[in-house]
């Protein structure tokens, strides 16, 4: 395991805390965009006992976005590697096998909006507020992990103008489970992820990775995708346990097999 600079991982039994903490506001860079792909997709090596993990950054803001640095000196030679590096960080926090809850205070932008988004919930503090401002600064993208959250006319909405929307505006839409006051966001979080980590560890996997499957696929196909993970998991010892105790009223004892 590598030495980590802008990430801190704080375990706590089935759950564990991932800190984004690059100061002053958890600007992603090369760097931290590095550390967040190794983490989430080491997510067994690092955090071996979570069943679900929170997402929060430290200091006054989630994520304000991307290190405008990096902007002043991207062209389209050098485009590709970085952009490249963005996006996988993303995606390893989509494909992490562990559930993942944002915990978004501050502000949410670019590419703090689509960490935040890439996550399987959103818990925002009240007062949060999310952007889009790629505009703003040169740059395209994040309306695509955008409409995760909400729905397409607000997508262009909020990528066309570049404002800070209120969490309050956005939770109406679904994409946000909860806005909570501030001083409970972390609370809040942690029992929304000990909430679902009292599931199977094996069960839990086989969801992400059916939520994961299905979610641009159509009825028939996305359904038959989910009923090929059922196949494979009334093969584990955790199916029976799950069903049996169910029937019998008593606590299912989870062993992970």
């Amino acid at each position: 395991m590598r030495d980590l600079r802008f990430i801190e991982l704080e375990p706590d039994g089935p759950i564990a805390t991932v800190w984004l903490d690059r100061p002053p506001v958890n600007a992603t860079d090369t760097q931290l965009y590095n550390e967040i792909h190794h983490v989430f997709s080491h997510v067994d090596d690092y955090l071996p006992d979570a069943r679900a993990l929170v997402l929060a950054g430290r200091g006054p803001h989630f994520c304000a976005g991307n290190d405008l640095a990096e902007f002043q000196t991207m062209d389209p030679d050098n485009a590709p590697e970085r952009l490249r590096t963005a996006r996988e960080a993303f995606w390893a926090i989509y494909d992490s096998p562990t559930p993942v809850i944002a915990a978004v205070h501050g502000v949410a932008v670019g590419s703090g909006l689509a960490i935040a988004a890439s996550c399987d919930l959103v818990v925002a503090a009240q007062g949060a507020r999310f952007a889009t401002p790629e505009v703003n600064v040169g740059v395209l993208g994040g309306a695509k992990h955008l409409s995760r959250l909400v729905p397409q006319g607000v997508v262009r909405l909020m990528h066309y103008t570049g404002d800070l929307y209120p969490a309050e505006q956005l939770q109406a839409y679904g994409g946000i489970v909860s806005v909570v006051p501030a001083d409970q966001l972390l609370e809040e979080s942690r029992k929304l992820a000990r909430s679902i980590a009292r599931h199977s560890p094996v069960a839990l996997r086989l969801a992400k990775q059916s939520l994961n499957g299905i979610e641009y696929l159509p009825l028939k196909p996305g359904y038959e995708f989910e009923q090929g993970l059922t196949r494979q998991l009334s093969g584990y010892d955790d199916a029976k346990e799950a069903v049996n105790a169910f029937l019998e009223r008593r606590p299912p004892h989870y062993t992970g097999r």
